[in-house]
């Protein structure tokens, strides 16, 4: 019912606030924006950068926010890029995000703009894509900049454009994306009072968009599990430790702690092993063997057992079996936690634009986003953007060879943060 009465005083205040402070943007702005920012998308998933590599990327949309008399910081995080637009009156500051960076993917698609740039990943070439949508997301935010930028009067505050590197992980031995931004300082000076984004979605349809309050997306942890065992002849296998088979019940044992011991009615949790390494022979039972794989987690309790038992559960395996087993998890991203108070307040800008019913609570994913990194530190709204055409029944997901975005979609995208920007700065006054 609170939820319900938050909802209601907002739709009446933002009614009130849309009467009150001037003209939106009009319907034949965001018609002129939109040819641009599909033309900004294709170049930009032409001529895709990986990870902490985004250096063009990163010239051309500086080079957008100068023209449109942004002030302009480069080099953020290597090759971040943010800019900043301060409203004719003083007020909040609101910080809006887009990530630009690509895959190591080669694409599938039959398209005239189609990504045929090659690169080094990990020591082997391969293809690059943008195969996750970050070149709409980093097209609809310098239209949305634009359009902005000839509104600046009605603003009341500041608004900071986050154009950020290396969301998909800085390549090994470097460090990169939002976290980095964040240790670099970029909700400082002036100080963030709220941070949006979104992410375009190939099994979303087109016009709609889908949010929840809470963690909307899951942390991402790495670990890394070394076992020790006793080599031996595999003909003979009482004569040593086996490794492998130590390792298999340590991934039966894993699962436990998914299926027994972690309240999924709760929030969801995923523990996946991706890469098992050990030996050389096939009549050679190891010394050692290395489990790769990562957890997923919604709440900040459940990540916290799952750790714990994980590093009483895995030494204890082994042990069992004559071995011994280390322990060690990385953080690859935090939670992507939504406040809860920020959504009621912006969901009437959401729905002024797209209408109440194609604005859908959804269920939480476990794929991740280092957007968390911003939303730790300052209050966040991150949600999904249609991005599939209606009626298709086959999209492909993302990080696939054959990812697809209508990019119809894309202006809705620029017409939602550019009314909630203006909505809040005049709201928080």
């Amino acid at each position: 019912m609170l939820h319900f009465l938050r909802a209601a005083f907002s739709s009446i205040f933002f009614l009130t606030l849309s009467v009150t402070y001037g003209q939106n943007p009009s319907d034949q702005e965001f018609k002129a924006i939109e040819k641009k920012v599909i033309e900004w998308r294709r170049d930009f998933h032409q001529h895709p950068e990986l990870s902490n590599r985004e250096v063009e990327t990163a010239k051309k949309i500086a080079k957008h926010l100068r023209d449109l008399g942004i002030d302009v910081t480069t080099g953020v995080a290597h090759n971040g890029v943010v800019g900043l637009l301060k409203g004719n009156q003083p007020g909040p500051v609101i910080a809006l995000r887009a990530d630009i960076d690509a895959l190591p993917v080669t694409e599938r698609n039959d398209l005239p703009f189609k990504s045929m740039v090659r690169a080094q990943f990990l020591g082997e070439e391969t293809g690059v894509m943008h195969a996750c949508g970050h070149d709409t997301h980093t097209a609809i935010l310098m239209g949305v900049a634009e359009i902005l930028s000839k509104h600046k009067d009605q603003l009341k505050g500041t608004v900071k454009f986050i154009f950020q590197p290396a969301e998909e992980g800085p390549p090994p031995g470097e460090q990169g994306g939002a976290l980095l931004m964040v240790k670099e300082g970029v909700l400082e000076k002036p100080k963030v009072d709220a941070v949006f984004g979104l992410h375009i979605n190939s099994e979303t349809p087109v016009g709609t968009i889908r949010y929840k309050t809470g963690g909307l997306m899951a942390s991402a942890q790495r670990f890394v599990i070394k076992v020790n065992g006793k080599q031996t002849h595999g003909s003979q296998p009482w004569s040593g430790v086996d490794p492998i088979y130590i390792s298999s019940q340590i991934i039966d044992g894993l699962q436990s702690l998914i299926s027994r011991e972690s309240n999924l009615l709760k929030e969801a949790a995923v523990i996946s092993v991706g890469k098992i390494k050990a030996g050389l022979r096939f009549n050679i039972i190891p010394e050692t063997a290395e489990i790769i794989g990562t957890i997923r987690t919604l709440d900040y309790d459940m990540r916290d057992l799952i750790e714990e038992r994980m590093h009483e559960m895995v030494p204890q395996i082994a042990k069992a079996f004559g071995g011994t087993a280390e322990v060690e998890i990385t953080e690859m991203t935090d939670i992507t936690y939504n406040d809860a108070d920020l959504v009621y307040q912006m969901l009437p800008s959401i729905e002024k634009v797209l209408g109440k019913e194609n604005v859908k609570l959804t269920k939480a994913t476990t794929g991740a986003e280092d957007f968390s990194y911003f939303v730790r530190d300052v209050p966040g709204f991150f949600f999904f953007l249609g991005g599939m055409t209606p009626g298709n029944q086959t999209p492909y997901p993302h990080h696939t060879p054959d990812f697809k975005i209508d990019e119809s979609g894309m202006i809705y995208g620029v017409k939602v943060l550019s009314q909630m920007t203006i909505d809040y700065l005049n709201a928080t006054n």
